[in-house]
């Protein structure tokens, strides 16, 4: 696995672009080939086109672990996300607004100065915003994506390498295109694959940067005979690896990613924690997005590898 990071982190941390995407899943190829692993590339949409990858029986698994492999544009402020603190989550994305609005109204009344003409004015402020949006979905590509969305990939490729040959068939996995606008990817997988509300959804989103793991669980995932096994082997292997392990509910916890679209779904982050704010993940969607701490990949790998071989 050491040399399959290294040539990601070297050569396919940008997958934003069709050209960047298709790159990447041909690398994707050449690692599936070299282990006779077999996949499917689905292609969905027309306006928004999306190609997931999958690998093994969708139908016939009973456990899917998923993971978007797009990446986003550079902005100069990080997407920060406090799954337990919703009022500090809404106040963060509010300021953003904020900025948007303060930037477009300063433009606006720069041209109105300039040329006096109130039509003018509007238009500039309108240019200005979808400016803004165009630029937060279609800008720059990030160069630095450790650990959106690098770790999740990596880490259903270290799963899937871990896995014996004959455990193979007992679990799925995707790799969701176009999650960073606005989970395409996986409600195109959704719609193909309509029959999923019995099977457990596992997402890895943004798994390393932080030592506390949590896994936010819908209500029906936490009757999954599957979900039992999972505590176990978390309770297990938690003091070994040294990370602080977090089991919630979607009730009160908010983890936006491609799992909230399925009704039995576990998302998996990777979070840090100050006073006040409580857990939270920063540093993603800008330059600063370079921790990649591999103990976590290790320590959900083998998790999950465990979880896997102990179902008949």
């Amino acid at each position: 696995m050491y040399n399959i990071i290294q040539e990601i982190f070297n050569n396919y941390q940008i997958r934003k672009s069709y050209n960047d995407k298709s790159k990447f899943i041909e690398y994707l190829k050449t690692i599936f080939n070299k282990f006779e692993i077999k996949f499917n590339i689905d292609n969905h949409g027309k306006i928004i086109k999306s190609r997931n990858i999958t690998v093994g029986d969708i139908s016939d698994a009973d456990i899917i672990l998923t993971a978007h492999y797009d990446t986003c544009a550079v902005l100069p402020f990080p997407n920060f996300i406090t799954p337990k603190n919703i009022f500090i989550y809404i106040l963060y994305s509010l300021f953003l607004a904020f900025l948007m609005v303060v930037t477009a109204s300063a433009c606006a009344f720069i041209s109105n100065l300039l040329f006096h003409k109130a039509f003018i004015s509007r238009f500039v402020y309108m240019f200005v915003v979808f400016l803004d949006i165009y630029l937060l979905i279609f800008g720059k590509s990030n160069k630095h994506t450790a650990n959106d969305n690098t770790s999740g990939v990596i880490t259903l490729l270290s799963i899937m390498h871990g896995i014996k040959t004959e455990d193979r068939n007992k679990v799925a996995f995707v790799f969701f295109d176009n999650e960073e606008v606005g989970l395409v990817g996986s409600s195109q997988f959704k719609k193909k694959y309509r029959d999923l509300d019995d099977k457990l959804i596992i997402n890895f989103d943004c798994v390393s940067d932080g030592d506390n793991i949590m896994f936010v669980c819908s209500k029906k995932a936490k009757f999954d005979k599957i979900f039992e096994v999972l505590k176990e082997n978390l309770n297990i292997e938690k003091e070994h690896y040294k990370k602080n392990v977090l089991i919630e509910s979607t009730k009160n916890t908010f983890y936006p990613s491609d799992q909230m679209l399925f009704k039995k779904s576990i998302g998996v982050a990777a979070l840090k924690k100050k006073r006040i704010i409580g857990y939270y993940m920063d540093k993603i969607h800008t330059n600063k997005d370079i921790v990649f701490d591999k103990k976590n990949i290790d320590f959900i790998s083998k998790v999950l590898i465990n979880v896997i071989e102990s179902k008949k």
